[in-house]
């Protein structure tokens, strides 16, 4: 039997013929499957003049090593450029005729490893970059669909050169692309606002599945009871279950803000000066705490254009429809943590001085780098219920203080998301930053919290999944997964396991 018979199935045009050359059977070595993938990929199907594959030694490392994470260097086999839904499908019913794993790299800004080849063979990655395109602006509808290749600042830009007055508001690292953010059910500063990737924030998705099927999870309606939501299945699996080749985003009003700044006597008052500040209801968009070794990395790192008093603190941005709006919201914010022990409050006197505000919060990973010229950074996160983030944070700075270690902490405070900068320059140092790591971890998920509430598992999580939700809630993963990837080639390794080694357990 051929696979070729369900591709001219799919689209009869002739050049797709060489689909003939894929039987379900196992070529000895990998070069010689890699011909035959050239053969389907080609304009003429003779794997002549295919551009779309690259063995390129700097190619592969670009796509099997980061600077971002501290796994060990696994390169894939070759990297695969498509351009299109039907050559995502090619090569996926290429890869399960061949039985060859498949890893796909969008931003690559993760940090958990989850683009990083995990097995042996280490087969292909399938690199996003040509599938970037915006296909369609919804303005009445206030939604978008494009590419998985497209990055999110891209988009936001687009629609400010466009006039319209509407914006994705999800916004982790700067180069993140919309299908890396899906796959990692990502989210950012502006959590507290709008909520992260798993609320409504993608509408739907066109997915390949490993058998070579390509679904369309949903309609584009803003809401649908309709069936199972296999929008939020594919939402989070690090591209373990199907590969995303197009999808629709929700976006929202762009609307007029503002930031402020101040110190607090430690992080549990500033903690309960942010929860009492959300509760009031005005308009905060984003609310960041950071410690006093964070402010000494921004004054120290030399990009402000002001000196921070050395001190935990909370940097607000305010969101609101006019500037009398802003202002109010300012006010209220402003009484109520210092009823909490704030001091210093500073508001922006202008739009340009806000964004500068903010930008010194949004260069934390370089700032903290800043600290130790020479060091490695070990960045992690976790996530625990906003009022068991002070226990977190004092915990975690004397952990890491008894190590003899030095770390930058800042955290999503209004949503308990956590975030930690270990520094390293030794090996030994290394795996004190490790043991920190997983020490963190467990004291989070202890704390009723999760091991990473917006970073994913990838390689670096997964080995706490079990202890976090259970042998039971692991198993039926893995039986999602042993269900749409029985042969286990898309991402495996990654997330939990490929198949079912973690069984339901009776309680």
């Amino acid at each position: 039997m051929f696979i070729g018979f369900f591709i001219a199935q799919q689209n009869p045009n002739p050049i797709w013929q060489a689909s003939r050359y894929i039987p379900f059977s196992h070529p000895k070595d990998f070069e010689s499957r890699i011909q035959i993938l050239k053969k389907l990929l080609s304009p003429e199907g003779d794997g002549q003049n295919c551009d779309k594959i690259s063995m390129d030694p700097d190619d592969l490392r670009n796509h099997g090593f980061s600077e971002n994470d501290h796994f060990p260097e696994m390169l894939p086999n070759a990297v695969v450029y498509p351009t299109s839904t039907w050559d995502v499908q090619l090569i996926v019913l290429w890869a399960q005729a061949s039985e060859i794993p498949i890893t796909v790299y969008s931003g690559g800004t993760s940090l958990e490893g989850q683009y990083r080849p995990a097995c042996h063979p280490r087969g292909i990655c399938i690199d996003m970059c040509n599938m970037d395109k915006i296909i369609e602006i919804h303005e009445d509808d206030s939604d978008l669909v494009c590419q998985p290749g497209a990055r999110w600042m891209d988009i936001n830009e687009t629609l400010k050169e466009k006039g319209i007055p509407l914006f994705f508001p999800l916004d982790p690292a700067p180069g993140a692309t919309i299908g890396g953010m899906f796959s990692t059910g990502c989210s950012g500063t502006n959590a507290v606002r709008y909520g992260t990737a798993k609320g409504e924030w993608f509408i739907n998705a066109t997915v390949v599945l490993a058998s070579g099927h390509v679904i369309k999870t949903r309609s584009r309606a803003r809401k649908s009871a309709a069936g199972f939501d296999l929008t939020k299945l594919f939402i989070g699996a690090e591209g373990t279950l199907g590969i995303v080749t197009e999808v629709t985003i929700r976006l929202a009003p762009v609307l007029p803000t503002t930031v402020a700044v101040v110190q607090f006597p430690n992080v549990q008052k500033a903690t309960e000066a942010a929860t009492a500040a959300l509760n009031t209801g005005v308009g905060i968009q984003c609310v960041e705490l950071v410690d006093d070794v964070f402010i000494g990395a921004i004054n120290k790192y030399g990009m402000s254009k002001q000196k921070y008093p050395v001190a935990d603190s909370l940097f607000f941005k305010f969101q609101g429809a006019t500037a009398a709006s802003l202002a109010d919201t300012a006010t209220v914010v402003k009484r109520v943590v210092e009823e909490h022990g704030g001091t210093g409050f500073q508001l922006a006197r202008t739009q340009e001085e806000a964004e500068e505000l903010w930008s010194d919060r949004k260069n934390a990973h370089y700032a903290g780098l800043a600290l130790a010229p020479g060091a490695q950074g070990w960045p992690t996160d976790v996530c625990v219920p906003v009022s068991n983030l002070p226990q977190l944070v004092y915990e975690t700075k004397k952990d890491i203080a008894d190590a003899g270690m030095l770390s930058t902490i800042i955290g999503h405070v209004g949503d308990g998301n956590f975030h930690a900068l270990i520094l390293f320059k030794t090996e030994e140092e290394k795996v004190k930053a490790r043991e920190l790591v997983s020490r963190m971890v467990r004291r989070a998920i202890a704390l009723d919290g999760t091991c990473t509430g917006e970073h994913g598992v990838g390689l670096g999580k997964k080995e706490y999944l079990i202890e976090e939700l259970g042998h039971n809630t692991v198993a039926v993963m893995n039986m999602i997964k042993e269900t749409l990837d029985p042969k286990c080639i898309l991402n495996p390794g990654k997330v939990s396991t490929c198949f079912s080694s973690v069984i339901l357990r009776k309680y």
